[in-house]
C-alpha cells in the first residue's frame, strides 16, 4: 500500500474518497490505474493517516495540517503550470511551422515548476521533521524507506 504525501484534502470530502481511489476493504486502498492525475496520497484524509502512523499529538497535528495544506496549494499551481506548458506545446504543434519559442517557453514552464514543487516537498519534509520526536522521526523514515509513505 503507497500513499503520495499529496494533501489531496485535510479534512476530507463529506465521507467520499479522493477521485481515482476506491476502497475493497477498510484497511485497503487502491489506485485506479486511469487517474490522469497520477498517484495521490492514497487517503481521504492525509493528516489522519500521518497522525496514526506517527502517533501524533494535537500539536503536532495542526502544524502538519499547515505544512499539508501549503503542499497542497503549490501542487496544485504545479497542475496550472502544466496545463499552460500543454496549451503552448499545443500552439506550437499547430502553426504553420513548428513555433521552437513556444516549446522552449513550455519546456521551462514545466522545469521551473518542478523545480519549484520539488523545493516545496523538501520544505515540508524538513518542517514535518522539526515536529516529530527521534521515535517519530523513525517511523517517519521507516515508512519512506518501505514505500508505505512518498512524498
Amino acid at each position: 500500500m503507497c500513499h503520495r504525501l499529496h494533501a489531496e484534502s485535510i479534512h476530507g470530502s463529506c465521507g467520499r474518497p479522493s477521485r481515482g481511489w476506491h476502497r475493497s476493504h477498510p484497511t485497503e486502498l487502491h489506485h485506479y490505474h486511469g487517474d490522469p492525475q497520477g498517484p495521490r496520497f492514497g487517503v481521504r484524509r492525509p493528516l489522519r493517516f500521518l497522525a496514526w502512523k506517527l502517533k501524533l499529538d494535537e500539536r503536532q497535528m495542526v502544524e502538519l495540517a499547515t505544512v499539508l495544506n501549503d503542499l497542497k496549494t503549490e501542487r496544485a499551481q504545479a497542475e496550472v503550470d502544466d496545463r499552460r506548458a500543454l496549451a503552448l506545446l499545443a500552439d506550437a504543434a499547430q502553426a504553420e511551422t513548428f513555433d521552437q519559442t513556444k516549446a522552449d517557453e513550455a519546456a521551462r514552464l514545466r522545469t521551473e515548476s518542478a523545480e519549484r514543487l520539488q523545493r516545496k516537498v523538501v520544505e515540508s519534509l524538513a518542517r514535518i521533521h522539526a515536529q516529530l520526536d527521534p521515535e517519530q522521526r523513525e517511523r517517519l523514515a521507516y515508512n519512506l524507506r518501505t514505500g508505505t509513505l512518498v512524498v
